[in-house]
């Protein structure tokens, strides 16, 4: 049978409505997490494994000293369209309670075995102290490298303000081309503000590039958008 069918029972076992979305054991010295959402957020919030179909699935297993592995599928190929993705990681982390200095370096592969040449690596590190982080990745595929730079300061006083901040740079071995040019290399960032009132989440978010206009048909960064565009969002659970 189809190693991806395999996979899609698990996930569909899981992932029934009555079940949590992730399941934790202790085995041993180890932590090991099974689930339909993905259990980690790589170097504070850096690399994260997106959620991208309904057939989805992966564990992440951690050692007490701080070594974790873990495989995340965001989507295992069985509905038309849809192509099989597997993200591998290994990592170290070294985290404290009292808001002390703590760190974290790894490296995630995210594979397509369906497609040709479409596999890439992502090499991350990131640092805490104080509340405040700040992380770094370099990922590499065929024909472009890509750079980010992660800030986030934490709750910002008087105001309890929590402050992010992401900065990307691409780099293409190939111009990419437009009408009336070419594009080599880009840049693009963003910035979020976010404040819990009343038990209100709140968060404004503003994302921007170096890229605009015509410029904006080959942009493929980090944002949503490729020129200037800000979003508030209010968000209140009551259950």
């Amino acid at each position: 049978m189809d190693f991806r069918y395999l996979m899609a029972l698990a996930i569909v076992l899981t992932g029934c409505a009555s079940q949590p979305e992730v399941v934790e054991r202790e085995v041993g010295q180890f932590d090991l997490k099974l689930g339909t959402a993905p259990t980690r957020s790589m170097a504070q919030g850096l690399v994260r494994p997106t959620t991208a179909s309904a057939f989805r699935g992966g564990l992440d297993l951690t050692h007490d000293s701080g070594l974790y592995v873990g495989q995340w599928s965001p989507s295992i190929g069985v509905l038309d369209g849809s192509q099989l993705e597997f993200n591998s990681y290994v990592g170290f982390a070294q985290q404290r309670l009292d808001d002390g200095p703590g760190y974290e370096l790894g490296v995630i592969r995210y594979s397509f075995p369906e497609l040709e040449n479409r596999n890439r690596e992502a090499y991350y590190a990131g640092f805490n102290i104080g509340g405040s982080r700040m992380g770094g990745a370099l990922s590499s595929a065929l024909g472009r490298t890509d750079s980010t730079l992660y800030l986030e300061l934490g709750a910002v006083r008087p105001l309890d303000l929590g402050v992010r901040l992401k900065y990307a740079s691409h780099s293409m071995d190939s111009p990419m081309y437009h009408p009336g040019g070419s594009v080599r290399v880009f840049n693009d960032w963003s910035l979020n503000l976010s404040r819990d009132l009343l038990g209100v989440q709140m968060d404004l978010s503003y994302t921007d590039s170096n890229l605009s206009g015509a410029q904006c048909g080959v942009y493929s960064g980090l944002n949503a958008h490729c020129e200037r565009f800000m979003m508030f969002k209010a968000e209140r659970q009551f259950f």
